[in-house]
């Protein structure tokens, strides 16, 4: 007599989540490996052909912000003190698009999909609580999340959720709660942000420190030193 399979962790669970693993490890490394043969060539190569390297290094730095918990910010603050005010412009335009295709990403990810990967990954918990969230309304949801938000982050849970979010999104170390990226997904994943205001917010969010390279010459070093 056969053992009845568990819906929740079908056989060949773990291997899912080792391969899983691994291809985010591998893309993470070939990434990091072609922003740094980029940077290396930029600096070697002139005209149009240095304006494809800058284009392609701007590609890789979008998707350094939108992926979840890799420090993609960092890296545009090293390129500010580095290369200067020319460049700012290019990183303010690679931060904005990187979060919103992150937003988007998690706005389109589906609450079944997501269930697959956290049974995979034997995060019952995670599991239990998506699968209470997914058949709640908006204003549910927002109760929800008030009520589990520490005492002095309810009123801005339920009234400011998008000057919260800007503000974690410049949070220094953000990258331990998800970065930039990370933080962005589970904006869109909650359905509880609308996305023209949250396209405003972001543009507003990761504006100042370019702006103020590019305009008024500041030194990043001064800013974040260290």
């Amino acid at each position: 007599m056969t053992e009845p399979v568990d819906p929740l962790h079908p056989p060949g669970a773990l291997r899912r989540t080792i391969l899983r693993l691994a291809v985010i490890l591998v893309l993470a490394w070939g990434i990091h490996l072609l922003f740094d043969w980029a940077s290396v060539q930029a600096h070697l190569a002139d005209g149009q052909l240095r304006m494809w390297m800058l284009a392609l290094f701007v590609l890789v730095y979008a998707l350094l912000i939108a992926v979840p918990f890799v420090p993609g910010v960092e890296v545009g603050l090293a390129l500010m003190a580095m290369e200067g005010p020319w460049i700012a412009p290019w990183i303010y335009v690679a931060t904005a698009a990187g979060l919103i295709a992150a937003f988007a990403g998690g706005e389109g990810f589906s609450y079944p999909r997501l269930q697959r990967i956290l049974a995979d990954l034997r995060m019952g918990r995670a599991r239990r609580l998506i699968e209470k969230v997914q058949p709640l309304g908006k204003e549910e949801r927002l109760s929800l999340l008030q009520a589990r938000a520490p005492r002095w982050a309810k009123p801005f849970v339920s009234q400011f959720r998008y000057v919260l979010l800007a503000a974690l999104i410049n949070l220094p170390g953000n990258t331990l709660i998800g970065g930039g990226g990370g933080l962005l997904f589970l904006a869109g994943f909650s359905r509880l942000f609308h996305l023209v205001p949250m396209v405003v917010t972001i543009l507003l969010a990761v504006g100042p420190v370019p702006l103020a390279v590019w305009l008024f010459d500041v030194d990043v070093r001064t800013i974040f030193p260290g």
